[in-house]
């Protein structure tokens, strides 16, 4: 007589938050030997997070990642539901009762604060917010001024990079990507002529990705002008240049435009080396910012030389790093801007490990590194999960988590749902120049996505 066996019950995992991170969590979890049920729960009605609402819309070759993050969604053992938002929507108390445990990966996209005098007055942009706008972001509003003529940019990084050159461009060359209307329209009345990008360090030390950088001349429309006032190397600079490829690659891009004069083009992108900005100033709006010249220490390190200079400028956009907000009932690191944890495992106040309760990508390291970075960073999150997390618990509620968003009448957005909004924007798009224009309004996003619900 054969002794029957049982199967394991799947562990029920909720992920929250449908970008990158969450997404590369929930394919991991999928792959392993585990068997699992996942639910990825985003607080906008579409996925894909920072890919949708954080990459340039200039920038295609990015957007790519979709397909993969795609195929994951496609996965008969994962469901997306879309507007839900954790905290109103649904609790922490809810999360418990119908997962085995819960993965947060809710992101960054507010924007680090800049703590200098004037950071606050009117024309001075957190570039996130920035971002959001161009990329039809549900949540933010509609119109942008760009009244301005000479905009400084302040940061070191591919943000600062993708600002300046959306402000630098013609409305008319971004008509090609997956713009929606309002932004079209608001390009069309940019009156910046010159956009001055501002980096307190030396040039080997910016932290642009070669092609980000190389596609700053790509526009007929631009006159990338590099300022040799700070175009200066230190010791460990020229170690940096010659031992590190992606260095290499971005000396050779600045190499070949430092000191040139423009060309005559109508609109010009300055780049400045060792300018750290100290103040903006202005009558009620920003009118001027102040820098102060850096210089390099040997070391790869900079420091003031009480030397400044004042740029007159009308708009600031700090493009200094983004940051993550906090979550209800989750312990939260309020100094480094991420949830309490140790490899990915919630930590309580007194560095107890919180049972069932985990992170992954920028909640749970901070915005640093590439979106392939986030693959890594979520393979040690699960590790722990699939350790530490056994189908010989008692299960979680046999409710599904839709039947209680429903009783709290909640609309919610599925995966068949958001094919029919892909499919929506794809249909507003023109075969011969662009692939899709995106829908921005929720109450219109959520209602294409729930037709198949009647």
């Amino acid at each position: 007589m054969t002794e029957s066996t049982t199967a394991p019950r799947p562990l029920r995992i909720g992920v929250i938050g449908a970008g990158p991170a969450g997404i590369y969590a929930a394919d991991i979890l999928t792959k392993s030997e585990v068997p699992v049920e996942i639910d990825v729960i985003e607080r906008l009605p579409a996925p894909y997070g920072l890919v949708r609402y954080g990459v340039a819309p200039d920038h295609p070759r990015i957007k790519e990642i979709i397909k993969a993050l795609r195929r994951v969604l496609d996965h008969e053992n994962i469901r997306f539901i879309g507007n839900v938002n954790y905290g109103t929507d649904l609790t922490l108390e809810d999360l418990r009762a119908h997962y085995d445990a819960v993965i947060f990966a809710t992101g960054a996209i507010a924007d680090r604060d800049l703590a200098i005098p004037g950071a606050d007055l009117p024309g001075s942009f957190g570039a996130a917010d920035f971002v959001s706008w161009y990329d039809g972001h549900p949540d933010v509003p509609r119109d942008w001024p760009l009244t301005a003529t000479s905009v400084a940019v302040l940061g070191a990084g591919n943000v600062a990079l993708d600002v300046a050159r959306v402000l630098s461009k013609t409305a008319d060359e971004m008509l090609v990507t997956e713009i929606p209307p309002n932004v079209y329209a608001g390009l069309k009345l940019n009156q910046a002529t010159d956009v001055h990008v501002f980096a307190r360090r030396g040039p080997v030390q910016v932290k642009f990705s070669p092609l980000e950088l190389r596609e700053l001349a790509h526009s007929p429309n631009v006159d990338v002008v590099v300022h040799p006032e700070g175009f200066e190397f230190d010791e460990a600079s020229m170690r940096a240049a010659n031992e590190d490829k992606h260095v290499k690659q971005v000396m050779k891009t600045l190499n070949a435009w430092v000191g040139k004069d423009p060309t005559g083009k109508p609109h010009r992108l300055h780049i400045h080396f060792l300018e750290a900005p100290v103040e903006i100033s202005g009558d009620g709006q920003v009118e001027n910012l102040r820098t102060e010249h850096m210089e390099l220490t040997g070391d790869g390190s900079v420091r003031g030389t009480g030397e400044f200079t004042d740029w007159p400028v009308q708009a600031v956009y700090r493009a200094v790093g983004y940051r993550s907000s906090s979550l209800p009932g989750i312990p939260f690191d309020s100094t480094r801007h991420v949830v309490s944890n140790d490899g990915g495992r919630v930590l309580d106040a007194d560095g107890n490990q919180v049972e069932g309760l985990y992170c992954t990508g920028w909640i749970k390291r901070g915005p640093i590194g590439l979106i392939g970075h986030t693959k890594s960073d979520a393979s040690e999150t699960v590790s722990h999960i699939l350790k530490e997390v056994s189908p010989d618990h008692p299960a979680p509620s046999a409710v599904d988590i839709t039947t209680q968003l429903e009783l709290k009448g909640v609309n919610y957005t599925t995966w068949a749902g958001w094919d029919l909004l892909d499919a929506h924007e794809v249909s507003l798009g023109e075969p011969e120049s662009r692939a899709r224009v995106k829908v921005v309004e929720r109450d219109d996003m959520v209602r294409i996505s729930r037709e198949l619900l009647g």
